[in-house]
């Protein structure tokens, strides 16, 4: 039988995901046997970057096609304009948002029939919006108390775990199998006939770093990669990086207490949890994919896997994001679609996380507006003719956390990244070649004066030619209803 001509889309996106979190990527230390099913039988992107690194101007990037610079969410918290999942609303497709997309307002529709939100797992603070969630919901119908950094606080060693515990409730209500539980819950009950577009935003591996007893079990005394961790590196950093991390040891954000100098117990301890997560996500994949298969559409659906930043854990002295280090903005994806899109593949050419949104338009018949500044990918999953990107771009405004800077910028290509400061003559310059780890910065080399000067100019162009690409979007937006 035919395949239909305009496929089911699940879009699932973890929070903080690390690129080198994939067993079949070549990280064999993982337990990711879904993920490198996924992998096995679709396309795999290895170099995956996203345009912000943290959570809210990531995310609205990648649900509007444009960078943080053009569509003015250069922060978390800051209000949403549109996304492209009206389109697909448009086109006929049943559009539900199960778990995190950090939209602002929490719960505007942006284009869904249905949104089920969960926000992070850790809400616990005032210098967070007040918001009541599903998962807040269940837990006060099981008349139990959410874990967060209140409740972690009363441990004696809270201040030694560096954000890693354990978790001791129920298993079916921890954010990372209770929202994809519900998610297919969804898949077995919902009526309706025709396409449907499932954003499936799993909280996790976002901390607390909480993974249930049994799968961390898995992971103790396992030889995971130790911490990027040089004293001169640190030391060295820009005073922008400073201050971000003298924010992250003075404030337990996420439940994280941040150290100067943390052991190399308390550190494999912490990536123990965290890659524990990472398989908990993995086994709920699976549970996914049966959902699909109960309902008889799995061979009828694209899966699309992503994450929308990554995570230090320590690497150069930083905890969670908000740095261009490759392990805050390098992200895991993989796109799954038996006999649409292209078996077993590997894609190392550059390629940016919003890319996904022209790239879902595309899979279900739908022209992306011309000025949506993201690509398709559609080339890479097809095996057709593709013109590499050449440079990867990030960037992020100062907000309470990266308090250091005004505004920081990435580029990045086949061999150099460079990270540029707008309100200083600091910088970060490292050949990815040569030195992977980014542990020289090449700066102040007069030696590689052109290639900073060079790269410099190239974010020029691209600032220039952002505004004539997307020249007239707000004016396309409102005429489309906007939200």
């Amino acid at each position: 039988m035919d395949k239909p001509a305009r496929p089911n889309i699940v879009f699932v996106i973890t929070d903080q995901q690390r690129f080198d979190t994939i067993a079949a990527a070549g990280f064999d230390y993982m337990t990711t046997p879904v993920l490198d099913r996924l992998a096995r039988e679709g396309v795999l992107f290895t170099r995956m970057y996203v345009t912000s690194p943290s959570c809210a101007p990531s995310r609205a990037s990648l649900f509007t096609g444009l960078y943080p610079h053009t569509n003015g969410v250069f922060r978390n918290d800051e209000r949403w304009t549109h996304t492209w999942v009206r389109q697909l609303a448009d086109a006929g497709y049943r559009c539900v948002n199960v778990g995190k997309m950090h939209t602002h307002p929490f719960e505007e529709s942006f284009g869904f029939h249905e949104r089920h939100v969960v926000e992070n797992k850790d809400r616990a603070t005032p210098r967070l919006p007040y918001f009541l969630d599903n998962w807040d919901k269940a837990f006060l119908a099981h008349g139990l108390e959410k874990p967060s950094r209140v409740t972690y606080a009363r441990r004696e060693d809270y201040r030694d775990r560096l954000g890693a515990f354990v978790w001791e409730l129920p298993e079916q209500l921890h954010s990372d199998n209770f929202v994809p539980g519900l998610a297919a819950h969804w898949i077995d009950t919902w009526r309706g006939q025709g396409p449907f577009f499932l954003e499936v935003g799993i909280p996790g591996p976002h901390p607390p770093y909480d993974p249930t007893p049994d799968v961390l079990e898995t992971y103790k005394g396992r030889d995971l990669p130790k911490p990027i961790w040089d004293r001169a590196d640190i030391d060295s950093q820009p005073t922008a990086l400073k201050k971000l991390r003298e924010q992250h040891l003075s404030v337990d954000h996420d439940a994280v207490v941040h150290l100067d100098e943390p052991t190399p117990d308390q550190t494999q301890r912490q990536r123990e949890h965290y890659f524990a997560n990472v398989t908990m996500i993995d086994t709920q994949i699976g549970r996914l994919m049966e959902a699909l298969e109960r309902r008889g559409v799995l061979q009828d659906t694209v899966i699309i896997f992503t994450s929308d930043h990554g995570d230090c854990l320590n690497d150069h002295g930083h905890s969670q994001k908000w740095t261009m280090y490759e392990q805050s903005v390098r992200v895991p994806a993989i796109v799954w679609a038996p006999g649409r899109v292209a078996a077993g593949r590997t894609v190392e050419d550059l390629v940016s996380l919003f890319d996904f949104g022209p790239t879902i338009l595309e899979l279900a018949g739908i022209s992306a507006p011309r000025w949506m500044e993201a690509r398709s990918l559609m080339p890479y999953l097809t095996e057709g003719e593709v013109e590499p990107r050449p440079h990867v771009f990030a960037e992020h405004a100062g907000d309470r956390i990266l308090s250091g800077t005004e505004f920081m910028t990435m580029i990045r290509d086949d061999r150099w990244k460079l990270v540029h400061f707008v309100d200083s003559e600091e910088g970060q310059l490292f050949d990815m070649q040569a030195d992977p780890q980014e542990l020289r910065n090449l700066w102040n080399d007069p030696a590689h004066e052109p290639v900073r000067r060079a790269l410099i100019n190239e974010i020029l162009k691209w600032r220039i030619r952002s505004d004539l690409k997307t020249q007239g979007w707000t004016e396309a937006v409102k005429d489309r209803g906007g939200r």
